[in-house]
């Protein structure tokens, strides 16, 4: 089957931002009486989006997070990404391969903010690539695990989920992509392959993207 749009989810896949992330949300939680490791936050939060982290949070608290919690949140990221972000290493190569054997179009869906998502695409010299054509958890009422990420972005580039294939880095993003009918292939970078077993195929470096792409396509 041919492709039609190549879906990349952003923290994790495209900007190495995952491990800064979940250390600001580890300690900011810890600080606001839930302690937190790091590893739990990869664990339990990876791939969500801030309200869902109030929704697991807030019932263990006994009450609600603060209402500047999210605002605390951004500040210590951004602060943290100007410095310390990457892109994740090899994925510049293999978009580059990709547009030289095809031209596969190509969108950003991830659950964070647009400012997040901007924000972190032109510290790595991304922001231009992707102009235009960024979504955000902020322009649907579910985020992931549900789909409508997904089929908000495939309906604005105009082609059909069963046509789109996705990577994506954590189980709910994979969830969420198969939920919408896509193709998922699951990049296994922070996450242990084991937890994204239910992507369509599993890879481990980004070098292997064009020709996982070009060999799911015509199976």
């Amino acid at each position: 089957m041919r492709f039609d749009l190549l879906i990349l989810d952003n923290d994790g896949v495209l900007v190495d931002s995952e491990p800064i992330a979940n250390r600001v949300l580890a300690e900011l939680l810890t600080e606001y009486g839930r302690p937190t490791t790091y590893e739990e936050s990869v664990r339990e939060f990876m791939g969500g989006t801030l309200g869902r982290v109030r929704e697991i949070v807030q019932p263990r608290l006994g009450g609600p997070l603060p209402d500047d919690f999210e605002d605390r949140y951004h500040e210590r990221l951004y602060a943290r990404m100007r410095t310390e972000l990457t892109a994740i290493q090899g994925v510049v190569a293999a978009l580059d391969a990709l547009d030289a054997c095809g031209g596969l179009p190509m969108c950003v869906a991830s659950s964070g903010t647009h400012e997040r998502i901007e924000t972190a695409l032109a510290t790595v010299g991304l922001l231009a690539r992707f102009a235009g054509r960024i979504f955000s958890a902020e322009d649907v009422r579910r985020g992931k695990p549900y789909p409508d990420l997904f089929l908000h972005a495939a309906e604005r580039m105009g082609a059909e989920p069963a046509r789109c294939v996705v990577v994506e880095d954590s189980p709910p993003g994979v969830a969420a992509a198969k939920a919408a009918g896509m193709t998922v292939i699951g990049y296994a970078g922070l996450t242990p392959a084991a937890r994204l077993a239910a992507a369509d195929i599993v890879i481990e470096r980004m070098s292997e993207l064009p020709n996982t792409i070009r060999l799911s396509a015509v199976t």
